[in-house]
């Protein structure tokens, strides 16, 4: 059965189409489109009507546009619409109206991302399970997911996201989700907001879409639990906390054991213990969170508990690598989180905690003593206290046991200047220039975090990082 019949497609969105087609998936990219995909040409910062020949051209089974492109035939399949990017957005609604599957929503300022793909893990062990992709989470992203979604799905995980105020519950309302979680509420696009209040109110919006016999999942630790809470009572919906301070989900203890997390919990009133293959306090919450929606949309709880601990982060999100120096000898080998994608004051927190606790080794290298080294870029919309925002992490009580932090953009060197002469190592205004003198900054026995907005373009970083040495036998850490 196909994704997207002509007729269904039409259906939804109102269009014309001289000749009819199926379509198996739907892209908005002629570099990853599928043969049998309907291509939507999105004008953003090309015009994707520029592209929908060579679209049909690869096999694509038609495409969405706004008008017939130049050079490309008048009986050509098109779905032609008044406007590309609400035709989308019709679709996405048309989906998410013909499918009986339990959806969730996630959003929140940290942790969003790594939480949609714990849930992934889990409910795909338990039905047939539709997930965005990567961080397809705008204006965007939505639909697009949502118009990927399959009629047979069992389970969507909708990852909903934000830059300005006003931007969450429209997206809500076309997933409206059965289940929506937050995750946490942090400093993070300070400079659309006036506050963290502000944040937290647009996060909370997301409730806006959900079905009125629905659950929202809320985060019971952060400064703003109440607004939160606040608008899931006046939603009238089932509200289930996680959290420390929590009554459902309750957080007991957790133990970070090298490579690691131990969770303990009270669920419901009963112990729980569960682990995951990775270092992070704010993974442990993230679990949590990802449990209780995970139960909110019907799922097993035994059986998630059981199947999150094989969930790993993904490139830029917390990856954990060991690259060995040479192939011949296996203690030469140092170790690298990549934690290039995204970064704001909450995360960067966390990320230093888990670097804190990792555990060089000594004796191996040219050094001769194993070293916690940072590679620091750039928070970007923190607003007008982003130097002292920046500044103040050389007071971080897990940075404190870092041996070397080097910077990386004109933000971060204010901590440049706050470290101590001998935490101090290298500061650089753009990423490139960073790229000099790897190969002096790192040793086996190393433990190496690369940490910033993905703006910042520290991934150049992590790439060249990398290629000091070669991918272990033992690549991914063994219990990640």
């Amino acid at each position: 059965m196909s994704l997207w019949s002509s007729a269904d497609a039409i259906a939804a969105t109102g269009g014309t189409c001289a000749a009819p087609w199926e379509a198996d998936g739907v892209s908005i990219d002629t570099r990853s489109l599928q043969a049998g995909d309907l291509f939507v040409a999105l004008e953003a910062a090309r015009d994707g009507h520029d592209f929908v020949q060579a679209a049909l051209d690869s096999g694509a089974a038609a495409a969405l546009v706004s008008r017939i492109p130049e050079g490309v035939a008048s009986d050509a399949p098109l779905l032609i619409v008044p406007d590309v990017l609400r035709g989308l957005e019709d679709l996405g609604r048309a989906a998410r109206a013909r499918t009986k599957a339990r959806v969730l929503g996630v959003t929140g300022s940290v942790g969003k991302t790594s939480t949609k793909e714990m849930l992934r893990d889990i409910l795909i062990k338990q039905g047939r399970t539709h997930a965005s992709v990567a961080s397809y989470n705008n204006h965007w992203g939505v639909p697009l997911t949502l118009a990927r979604m399959p009629q047979a799905t069992d389970f969507a995980v909708i990852e909903i996201g934000m830059n300005h105020p006003g931007e969450i519950a429209p997206l809500a309302r076309m997933a409206n989700p059965d289940v929506v979680l937050i995750t946490t509420v942090a400093a993070a696009h300070l400079e659309a907001f006036n506050s963290l209040e502000g944040i937290a109110a647009e996060k909370a919006s997301i409730i806006e879409g959900l079905k009125s016999n629905g659950t929202a999942v809320l985060n019971a630790d952060i400064e703003t639990a109440a607004v939160l809470q606040n608008r899931a009572a006046k939603a009238g919906v089932k509200q289930v906390l996680f959290g420390q301070m929590a009554r459902d989900f309750e957080l007991k203890q957790i133990q970070i054991i090298r490579d690691s997390t131990v969770i303990q919990a009270q669920i419901n009133g009963a112990p729980v213990l569960f682990k995951l293959g990775v270092a992070g306090r704010h993974f442990a919450m993230n679990a949590l969170g990802a449990l209780a929606a995970a139960e909110a949309l019907g799922a097993d709880l035994t059986h998630a508990a059981l199947d999150i601990a094989a969930w790993l982060p993904v490139t830029g999100r917390g990856q954990r690598d060991v690259i060995s120096l040479d192939p011949a000898r296996e203690n030469l080998t140092f170790e690298l989180i990549d934690d290039a994608y995204n970064a704001n004051p909450a995360s960067l927190a966390a990320a230093l905690e888990v670097l804190s606790l990792s555990e060089p080794h000594n004796d191996v290298g040219r050094v001769g003593k194993g070293r916690r080294i940072a590679y620091l870029g750039d928070m970007k919309e923190l607003g007008p206290d982003e130097v002292a925002i920046h500044a103040g992490f050389a007071q971080n009580i897990h940075l404190q046991h870092l041996d070397v932090v080097h910077c990386v953009g004109p933000l971060m060197q204010n901590l440049w200047h706050a470290l101590p002469e001998h935490q101090r190592g290298r500061w650089v205004e753009t990423a490139p220039e960073m790229l000099k003198g790897l190969g002096h900054d790192v040793d086996a026995g190393d433990v190496v975090l690369v940490k910033a907005s993905l703006s910042t373009g520290l991934g150049q970083v992590v790439d060249a990082i990398r290629k000091l040495g070669h991918p272990s036998a033992h690549n991914k850490i063994e219990d990640e």
